[in-house]
């Protein structure tokens, strides 16, 4: 039986209008200014009759040339992946210091906390398990308290931590600008300190729990609906005389501008489920769904914002993450500096190894570690897929935060279509063309065209 949201029909209208598509001026001036903002120079947004967008050159790029880098407009660190790695809450560089880093990690294996070295969340196992060396407290409290200093880390120097200024121990900054824009933008209503202004905080800590015992997609819908109502706050206090739903539109203008479906139609099919149990499949994920939005309602609730906490609206917001979303991935100054020893020359590797080598060999494999979490890019979401991309998604050795960078894989003329792949593109053709169903489409591009077996 599907389920019933009684705000769905309370607030039918107003959720029409936000899920209205945004004309073809809106989108172009929104981009451009986008654009201008991260002085992307060489690409712009265009829409066709079908309402799909792209991303084209204005200019030729080569192979190799930095298309683009994209802010976040709402990204996680993944819940597994924060007791691997301290990072700002806001533009997720590492922050405190290499040592801090190491001596960390080092505390919580000592602990036996697990560590999510890269696998799927739920398969994690002791970090510290498959370790032979172990240090004792007093080495590891040196490297945390700043007492100890490793050689040659002045080579990769980190921000000092900001605490969160809600007073939660959940959230760290790499500067107060980061902490008051992530404040101001959404944590003020998703933090749990004592400054917290969310409904309940008790009500948001069961929220959170639900969250991270299920599918942490759902802080990243937090984190959009607090971002909506702490807009539409700021431009009610600007604009007193506009109606709640003007504003409440206002407010919800970068999120209409994403591709979105709902979330229980779009979700990709597990492998481990039978297709003929498809229905029921979609049913659970609308159920599940639901649930944690009636738990992010007692935590967070505005009335004047009342259709954001409808079913329609969270399945859609979640569903334009599903479709949209990019990886969020930030490279370990830990990493860094470990190669970096290792590639010194003797006979200064020898002298940095002397406790470089037990440090490593106590981390173990997880020494690697990047920050890895999920994100919503707005320029990036609006490049297609193609099975013969012109370019990917790939992070240089200077992007050090969460901005996505785009860069080409062959050269690019002027008005060409610059295009990423979603999917592995090297796997066989029925294959690509089962896992973008899930996105709505058929794929047309070169690749499937010349190996289509049904082709004329």
């Amino acid at each position: 039986m599907e389920t019933k949201c009684p705000v769905d029909a309370k607030c039918a209208a107003e959720i029409s209008a936000l899920l209205t598509p945004p004309s073809p001026l809106q989108l172009q001036e929104y981009f451009e200014e986008i654009i201008s903002e991260r002085k992307c120079h060489g690409i712009e947004v265009k829409q066709d009759g079908n309402l799909s967008k792209g991303v084209y050159g204005t200019m030729e790029f080569k192979e190799g040339d930095l298309i683009m880098k994209d802010k976040i407009l709402v990204g996680i660190q993944h819940v597994p992946n924060k007791l691997d790695c301290l990072v700002c809450g806001n533009c997720f560089q590492f922050i405190e210091s290499v040592e801090y880093q190491i001596g960390r990690k080092l505390y919580l294996q000592s602990l036996g906390v697990p560590s999510c070295n890269g696998c799927d969340e739920g398969e994690c196992s002791s970090s510290s398990s498959n370790n032979t060396v172990r240090l004792s407290e007093g080495v590891i409290e040196a490297l945390m308290n700043g007492e100890l200093v490793l050689p040659y880390s002045d080579h990769f120097p980190l921000p000092s931590t900001v605490r969160c200024p809600g007073g939660c121990e959940e959230a760290y900054y790499c500067s107060k600008s980061c902490a008051e824009t992530d404040w101001e933008s959404s944590h003020s209503l998703l933090c749990t300190g004592e400054r917290s202004e969310s409904v309940s905080i008790e009500a948001l800590s069961k929220f959170i729990q639900h969250a991270t015992e299920t599918n942490d997609i759902f802080l990243l819908a937090a984190k959009t609906i607090s971002f909506i109502i702490l807009r539409y706050r700021k431009l009610k206090a600007a604009y007193a005389d506009r109606s709640e739903l003007s504003l409440l539109l206002e407010a919800w203008k970068p999120i209409s501008m994403g591709y979105k479906r709902r979330w229980w139609d779009c979700i990709s099919f597990p492998d481990d489920v039978d297709r003929s149990d498809d229905t029921a499949f979609r049913m659970q994920i609308q159920q599940l769904a639901f649930k944690s939005l009636q738990l992010l309602k007692a935590a967070i609730f505005d009335e004047e914002c009342e259709p954001l906490f409808s079913l329609e609206i969270y399945g859609n917001i979640i569903g334009m993450f599903e479709l949209n979303n990019l990886d969020l991935v930030v490279a370990s100054p830990v990493e860094d500096y470990f190669l970096y020893i290792d590639d010194l020359p003797d006979p200064e590797k020898e002298k940095a190894e002397k406790i470089a080598r037990q440090l490593l060999d106590a981390l173990g494999d997880g020494y690697s570690i990047c920050c890895q979490g999920t994100a919503f890019y707005p320029l990036q979401s609006c490049i297609n897929h193609s099975c013969c991309p012109n370019a990917h998604a790939f992070k240089r050795d200077e992007d050090r935060d969460g901005q996505a960078a785009i860069v080409t894989l062959k050269p690019i003329r002027k008005g060409e279509e610059v295009t990423i792949s979603y999917i592995d593109e090297e796997l066989p053709f029925e294959d690509r063309q089962a896992l973008l169903e899930d996105y709505g489409f058929k794929c047309r591009c070169n690749a499937c065209l010349e190996e289509d077996p049904n082709k004329k």
